[in-house]
């Protein structure tokens, strides 16, 4: 069995490994990361040769670090990566190239056809009937959108969100309120096989699935990283956050949006942000929390997004792609059934 992972922001390890009468034998590790000294290799070898098959990540991470020579130095890869790694061979996981992607960047449609997208067309990936998909979104209407299971009231001012001219809507997946002024964000969504994260805990899936965005940010000069759980940040302050959800079907969806060009005064009066919430994030001021990515790169919005759109393809391989005629019909009934809905938005009041 054979399994990888590249750490976010640090190195790719390799294993290789076989399941005998339910026990890891020939384990192997391998990568290009740094390890000193030069046996920690084979010791960390040794530590996961006879471990029970079935034993999940902290038991793995316990074992390596029992094993491990006094003094030992680890760059570019921990415990917890190899414990992924190991976990995703023996889960027989899927890789990015594994899978013919499609980059899909239409026309702009309404805040609610958007979310309902987001549902089809991971529903359709789930069912067999779409590959793996990355979707730029395009609109010309601001709105905020707030996660599944956010309070209405405890997130919005109805009175300054209708001054502004903001429409509320709320997602399928969890995580906090977008503030998400028309032309001012970039947001993708990425709908993809769960075996794409087997293995992984959500915190770790978070990174994996954002670090191409890191690689993009990068290039065009930005100093990005990303801060678990769901953060897209960088040194002169957070570009943006990812949420997820995962369908019975095996699907996956995880879309994040970053900030281009964010107006913090007119957010901190659509948006109810606590004292407790901002005190988390270590700031004083939300009109500062988000640093625009046209401050940090000079570039137009439609150029950012053609890079983004060029670092995905050229790390994974990827076509254009659209949204057909099918799902986009799914999509507006959803929209007339649910997402516009007084009920789906006050689901919880």
């Amino acid at each position: 069995m054979h399994g990888e992972y590249k750490v976010p922001g640090g190195k790719l390890v390799v294993v290789d490994l076989d399941v005998r009468d339910g026990r890891i034998a020939s384990f192997r590790l391998a990568g290009d990361f740094f390890l000193e000294p030069d046996d920690a290799l084979e010791a960390i070898d040794r530590s996961i040769n006879g471990l029970d098959a079935a034993s999940d990540s902290a038991a793995i991470v316990a074992a390596i670090r029992a094993g491990l020579p006094e003094g030992t130095t680890m760059l570019g890869v921990t415990p917890e990566a190899i414990a992924v790694a190991i976990r995703r061979s023996l889960s027989r996981a899927t890789d990015w190239r594994d899978y013919p992607w499609e980059i899909i960047h239409d026309a702009p449609v309404s805040p609610n056809l958007h979310l309902a997208l987001d549902q089809v067309l991971t529903e359709e990936v789930g069912a067999g009937r779409r590959g793996p998909t990355l979707r730029f979104w395009e609109w010309k209407e601001p709105a905020v959108v707030i996660g599944s299971f956010q309070s209405l009231k405890n997130e919005v001012d109805p009175e300054n969100a209708e001054k502004f001219g903001f429409q509320v809507v709320r997602r399928i997946s969890g995580g906090g309120a977008m503030f998400m002024d028309a032309e001012s964000i970039v947001t993708y969504s990425l709908y993809a096989p769960g075996d794409l994260v087997q293995g992984m805990s959500f915190a770790d899936s978070y990174a994996y699935l954002d670090e191409w965005v890191i690689t993009g940010l990068k290039a065009m000069g930005i100093d990005a990283f990303y801060q678990p759980l769901n953060d897209i940040t960088s040194a002169k302050g957070k570009i943006g956050g990812a949420a997820q959800k995962r369908l019975g079907n095996g699907a996956l969806l995880h879309h994040a949006t970053m900030s281009y060009d964010m107006d913090g005064e007119k957010m901190v009066q659509v948006l109810r942000i606590g004292r407790e919430k901002m005190s988390d994030k270590g700031t004083t001021s939300a009109a500062k929390r988000v640093d625009p990515l046209r401050s940090q790169t000079g570039l137009p919005r439609a150029e950012v997004i053609e890079r983004l759109k060029q670092t995905f393809t050229g790390l994974y391989g990827a076509t254009v792609g659209h949204v057909t005629p099918e799902e986009m019909a799914q999509a507006e009934e959803l929209v007339r059934t649910k997402f516009a809905t007084p009920e789906w938005l006050a689901r919880v009041p």
